[in-house]
């Protein structure tokens, strides 16, 4: 996230909110979000295009151009989304970019200079909703700034229930977590409440009917995860609502349960210096794949 100390409204951040495009569905669903995104946060959009390859693949934005696929070029995508952006957000400032490269590669170096960035799912079947396209997975273990991958299929323009809440998954690093600091942030820009969530786990040679297991003060376990929760919130802001609940359960399972009314999940991912690897742990990797609702994946210093 970025060093601006009011995340609220008010006078922006030169730091851009970066939203990789490709053309399909999913990729435009996340300019919607980059959108509005942009308009919280009071940055810049900025709509990037990556590929080798000058040919599009795939027919949502092809038939919205009246052009066979095969005559859809880079130039034809990015135009396309920065309408769509500026008739959704008439307000933000839009520049976009082509480039001549690997989308990885592109989104892991425009993760250094952005607030935030955001893709889509990506899937050439109707398995696109459960499986996480290649290009988001590798981006999301090594990008420098938080990165939100645009799940589920709700807008928040068109929501007629009562506002949501603001997921966070708090991990082993208790205190200082920018995990918990980007989930205050988001939630204060929305107007909604965070809701910080710990899942527990006993033993299996533990069993609840066990004398020192017996009652509510007696589980060891739940009481290590409330105390989790506490130094985790130790220093949250007043002007942000939160609630705080401890689940007994697999993380990822508990955490994708919590996404199913979520507006926005976060987990915190590790970036180890010098470890070049896909640095993206199990919990992450597994929301990304299964959460009913948008992700931010939140990067943690260690």
């Amino acid at each position: 996230m970025d060093d601006h100390p009011d995340p609220g409204p008010g006078p922006g951040t030169d730091l851009p909110v970066v939203v990789g495009v490709d053309g399909s569905e999913p990729s435009l669903r996340a300019v919607d979000w980059a959108a509005d995104e942009a308009v919280l946060r009071g940055a810049p959009l900025r709509l990037v295009y990556a590929s080798l390859w000058e040919r599009y693949e795939g027919t949502s934005l092809a038939d919205d151009l009246d052009k066979p696929s095969e005559q859809v070029r880079a130039e034809d995508i990015v135009d396309a989304a920065a309408r769509r952006a500026h008739s959704r957000r008439p307000d933000v400032k839009i520049s976009t970019d082509v480039l001549a490269e690997e989308p990885e590669y592109a989104l892991v170096r425009e993760s250094r200079s952005a607030s935030v960035l955001v893709t889509g799912t990506r899937g050439r079947s109707g398995l696109a909703e459960a499986l996480l396209g290649s290009v988001s997975l590798v981006v999301a273990g090594h990008a420098q700034c938080p990165m939100i991958v645009v799940r589920g299929d709700r807008d928040d323009q068109d929501r007629t229930g009562p506002p949501g809440r603001v997921v966070v998954g708090v991990g082993e690093k208790q205190a200082g977590s920018a995990a918990v600091r980007f989930a205050f942030d988001e939630a204060r820009r929305r107007g909604v409440q965070v809701e910080a969530v710990r899942a527990w786990r006993r033993s299996a040679h533990e069993s609840t009917d066990h004398a020192l297991m017996a009652g509510e003060p007696a589980r060891p376990h739940e009481r290590q995860a409330a105390d989790a929760l506490d130094a985790a919130l130790q220093d949250v802001p007043a002007d942000v609502a939160s609630g705080r609940r401890t689940v007994e359960g697999h993380t990822r399972s508990v955490l994708v349960d919590a996404s199913r009314d979520a507006d926005l999940l976060i987990v915190g991912a590790r970036r180890r210096p010098g470890h070049y690897g896909l640095q993206l742990g199990r919990v992450a990797h597994g929301v990304l794949h299964h959460s009913a609702c948008p992700v931010a994946i939140v990067p943690e210093e260690g």
